[in-house]
């Protein structure tokens, strides 16, 4: 089975060592992502912003392994400050409403404190 990395082209890849996305088979692993515009290395002072450029990066991340959000099978969300996830509720239920995907959101301290939420999934293709 062949594995394929994904990368973003974030500078934290090479840095920390690691992949943005693994496709291993049918299989997508998306890693935490972050509300930076990787292009401007930039990032929001708000969260729904920056929920919004992290589905945006995990979607570009997805298309490059021949998938979509519409794939994804469960979600995991970090935030350091668990008041402020109601405010990203409509985003995320935007992008996840119709297909549910298992979820947990987890209350922990970030590598950057001007991020606001960190969002993890994993995918799985779906056989033509």
């Amino acid at each position: 089975m062949t594995r394929i990395q994904i990368s973003s082209g974030s500078p934290f890849e090479e840095q920390i060592g690691y992949s943005r996305a693994i496709v291993q088979g049918n299989w997508i692993f998306v890693s935490g992502t972050t509300g930076f515009d990787y292009n401007t290395m930039t990032i929001s002072d708000d969260i729904v912003a920056q929920t919004e450029q992290c589905l945006h990066n995990i979607s570009l991340a997805l298309e490059q392994a021949g998938s979509s959000l519409a794939d994804v099978v469960r979600v995991n969300y970090v935030l350091p400050d668990a008041s402020e996830f109601p405010q990203c509720w409509p985003t995320l239920r935007q992008h996840f409403g119709l297909i549910r995907p298992a979820a947990m959101m987890i209350s922990a301290g970030l590598a950057d404190p001007r991020m606001k939420i960190e969002i993890e999934v994993t995918a799985i293709k779906q056989s033509n």
